[in-house]
């Protein structure tokens, strides 16, 4: 592993993502949105993605431009077309009127279809939290597990994310896939020649596999059995049937370069904390009580403390902030050869 600073990273990604034309503004965002995950310790979602991004932009299959259609359908709800630009550009902008339709009416419901990988949830949960908002962040994506009882790969890896404002006590981002284990993390660990844990996923012919890359273009298992599968199942529902975005295993793969438009579809709630309670630091104040009783429960063995969702990744990225961001060799190898296809500088190790 070699360590990076986020900053030089930061700045890196915005150059290539602005070489692929998209505006400054927006390869800023994505820049960011890759290295926070890296920071958040949520690598699978980081920056070793980006000559993957590149490639889809060069293929045409991503729009650098997009003309982000937002059209209040009801008071409380708001029609989101991507016209297929980066996910996280389409979801920020979505997410911004969701909170905007929210401080309005109390709540604010962002319908999003024709767009594409917006990376980490809890990017968005985040945005939410510094509007004093509670969210629940909802995505479908392409194939990656099957319904209970299946054998071959149809619903996607879909986060189920939520977030809730405290004062003094960490807030609550729930950010998970409802796969055992991210499909991202399973790349990584093939990557680093690691064997995935046991019952995690199938290869393509359905037979279990400790190949993280066998289980990552077959069939990656959902969480707690039929419970995961369900959930994942409401992900597409919620987030491709309902928005009129793709659905039932129509999301196209993020890794066929040029396969075609993803249309992969959002689904973002966020709440005003006063709606039903007569403040938002009445909010706050009931989120921080509830922290520390959750955090004065005895320990179970092994553990020294409890945490909030969210808590892990606030602490790592303080640390990596101070150390700097690890990368695999192989990934600074691509993103170095990127760096030269484009003609900029990659960064040198912190």
């Amino acid at each position: 592993m070699l360590r990076f600073k986020a900053s030089g990273l930061q700045a890196f990604a915005s150059a290539v993502f602005e070489a692929l034309r998209l505006p400054k503004q927006d390869a800023n965002l994505v820049a960011r949105c890759l290295v926070e995950a890296d920071l958040r310790g949520q690598s699978g979602h980081g920056i070793q993605r980006l000559p993957m991004y590149a490639r889809r932009l060069r293929a045409g299959v991503v729009n650098p431009t997009p003309m982000v259609q937002l059209e209040q359908s009801f008071p409380s709800a708001c029609r989101v077309n991507g016209d297929d630009g980066m996910g996280f550009v389409v979801a920020t902008q979505a997410t911004k009127e969701a909170i905007r339709i929210a401080q309005d009416q109390g709540l604010g419901l962002a319908g999003v279809r024709r767009s594409t990988h917006f990376g980490c949830s809890a990017h968005y949960v985040l945005q939410a939290l510094e509007h004093d908002m509670l969210s629940l962040v909802f995505t479908n994506s392409s194939p990656a597990l099957p319904p209970f009882g299946g054998a071959r790969a149809l619903l996607g890896a879909s986060p189920f994310a939520a977030g809730a404002p405290a004062n003094l006590a960490h807030p609550l981002v729930l950010d998970m896939s409802t796969t055992v284990i991210a499909r991202g993390k399973l790349r990584l660990m093939a990557q680093r020649g690691e064997p995935i844990p046991p019952e995690v996923g199938l290869d393509q012919q359905g037979r279990p596999t400790r190949d993280g890359m066998e289980a990552f273009h077959g069939v990656t298992l959902p969480f707690g059995g039929a419970k995961g599968a369900a959930i994942a199942l409401l992900m597409d529902l919620l987030s491709g049937l309902f928005t009129g975005a793709a659905f039932g295993g129509r999301v196209r793969s993020l890794y066929n370069d040029v396969a075609g438009v993803q249309d992969v579809g959002h689904f973002i709630l966020c709440m005003r904390p006063d709606l039903f309670l007569e403040s938002t630091e009445a909010l706050k104040e009931r989120m921080d009580e509830l922290v520390a009783i959750l955090k004065s429960q005895p320990c179970a063995e092994g553990v020294t403390e409890v945490l909030m969702p969210g808590e892990p990744e606030s602490r790592c990225a303080a640390e990596r902030e101070r150390t700097g961001v690890p990368l695999q060799a192989d990934v600074v190898t691509s993103l170095c050869a990127e760096a030269e296809q484009m003609g900029l500088e990659f960064p040198s190790p912190a």
